[in-house]
């Protein structure tokens, strides 16, 4: 069997966590998933650095997808992203100190992209797995949205297909009255979008 490739991505714990549900998830998932390969990358949660850490990685690997996992404590839901937006807009300082307010990710970028990724099917095979899931139609002005938007930007009119999923904190977190998924069904949910790619 002839594999494509996927590059997947988790961050870094931020804002004072010990873990980062994105990162424990992504790091368990098996090498390989239906028909592809995938490569592993943990990135830091700091503006530019996210991005520049993924296209390095994918210079080398070339993969056919790069899909970038991130968490979204509050969420109820594994949301794959639909568009990322051309804004820094930042409620807590990144994990280098930076705090950008009102800043574009791109000069001259425009004002959003469109994920490239089969957002919808990927929300109906995880929802098979009676996992919730929901489309979101904003990754928010943080990290997350700032690497969404850099890799869209990057890998227009290419054959790179490109997404973003956040995935709610996890059980391990220990949250008080605050929604969690077990970790395992983080990484089924993650599975089951993976077997949505083309």
């Amino acid at each position: 069997m002839e594999y494509k490739r996927l590059l997947i991505t988790g961050f870094d714990p931020f804002g004072g966590e010990r873990l980062n549900s994105s990162w424990e998830a992504v790091c368990r998932l098996p090498e390989e998933i239906a028909h592809y390969r995938l490569t592993k990358l943990r990135i830091p949660v700091i503006f530019g650095s996210a991005a520049d850490a993924v296209l390095c990685a994918a210079h080398t690997l070339k993969p056919d997808v790069i899909l970038c996992i991130g968490q979204a404590g509050g969420r109820t839901a594994v949301t794959p992203e639909v568009i990322g937006i051309n804004l820094r807009e930042s409620r807590i300082a990144d994990n280098a100190g930076s705090q950008p307010v009102n800043e574009p990710v791109l000069e001259s970028g425009p004002d959003a992209y469109f994920s490239t990724v089969p957002v919808r099917e990927m929300v109906k095979e995880i929802e098979k797995n009676g996992i919730p899931a929901s489309l979101s139609l904003s990754a928010g002005a943080f990290v997350c949205n700032d690497l969404l938007y850099t890799l869209l930007h990057h890998y227009q009119n290419t054959q790179t297909l490109t997404g973003f999923i956040h995935v709610p904190f996890i059980c391990e977190q220990e949250k008080e009255n605050c929604f969690c998924l077990p970790l395992a069904d983080v990484v089924t949910a993650l599975t089951a979008a993976i077997h949505a790619l083309p």
